[in-house]
């Protein structure tokens, strides 16, 4: 009898081949081999370059002088201050709009919910450099620029939009907040779908009106939505480049320049990739300290 059922277990165990093996570590690898290559490695590599001058040929060890450098440059310290303001602006409004915009989307049938999917994210599937383009013909600083044309509607002078020190960084903001907000409306309305429809009934029979539904279940019930697209959206603002690389090139008196546009600027302009690596791994440890702020304010109460 125990023969017999010892018989049973083992024919009830799965078998694995050396083929289904074989199959399965070649699918892996090539995931692995993409990551090794394209993350891993630059990231050790910008960690050593970090530690030198680099040369072509044969770069010298420094030790921590690239990171004493960035640390004592002005200009580091206002790229960063450029960087906060700009994320402190543009995520939470950006945030609002998205959630606002879901929040009128989703009462529609899916087929008009499918419209308006695709219109508001096109934008993020066009080039940044051809949305630059678009975004400099708005921003002309002649009478026949169209935001100037707005202006003399009202009676108001024209403005030199991103040549001017008071409204470069202004403009920047404008512009990533009506650029595009599809991935954010998207991710919204499929959690405005998760929510069960018992709560609003039990609301709706306790009197609950429109914003008190939104106040004590729509909010409630997104927070771990919000709570990634903060981070993932504070990650993004921090790494921004192309609109400042392509609409004011840091100017004027750097009052635009981001901490992506200066590391860029150090390593393929002037050549010091020592210094360059060692700031992007300064952005990176703020990156992840404000990453863990938000998880520790935010995310305490949130089950995964």
């Amino acid at each position: 009898m125990k023969k017999q059922e010892i018989h049973n277990k083992n024919l009830s165990k799965p078998r694995y081949h050396m083929a289904d093996n074989i199959s399965g570590w070649g699918f892996i690898g090539v995931a692995v081999a993409v990551f090794v290559i394209f993350t891993l490695y630059p990231v050790i590599s910008a960690v050593i370059t970090s530690f030198q001058e680099y040369k072509p040929f044969g770069s010298e060890f420094v030790g921590f002088e690239n990171y004493i450098t960035a640390l004592g440059n002005d200009l580091f310290w206002k790229s960063i201050k450029n960087t906060l303001v700009y994320t402190v602006v543009v995520i939470p409004l950006s945030l609002i709009l998205s959630f606002s915009i879901a929040i009128m989307i989703v009462p529609f049938t899916k087929s008009v919910q499918s419209v308006f999917k695709g219109i508001y994210y096109l934008p993020g599937i066009a080039s940044g450099v051809a949305i630059s383009v678009v975004w400099l013909w708005l921003y002309d600083a002649s009478p026949n620029g169209i935001f100037n044309r707005v202006l003399a509607l009202f009676g108001a002078t024209s403005q030199n939009w991103l040549s001017s020190s008071k409204t470069a960084m202004l403009s920047l903001i404008i512009m990533a907040l009506l650029s595009s907000h599809g991935a954010n409306i998207i991710i919204y309305i499929a959690a405005l779908h998760g929510i069960d429809n018992t709560y609003y009934e039990a609301a709706e029979m306790d009197g609950a009106k429109f914003f008190q539904k939104i106040r004590y279940i729509v909010l409630p019930m997104c927070r771990p939505t919000t709570l990634f697209l903060l981070v993932t959206g504070v990650i993004g603002s921090f790494q921004v480049f192309m609109n400042a690389y392509m609409m004011t090139g840091g100017g004027p008196d750097n009052n635009t320049t981001m901490i992506g546009l200066l590391i860029f600027n150090n390593a393929f302009t002037y050549g010091k990739y020592g210094l360059a690596c060692a700031q992007a791994i300064l952005l990176a440890i703020v990156i992840a300290a404000l990453t863990t702020l938000q998880f520790k304010l935010m995310g305490e109460d949130i089950e995964y």
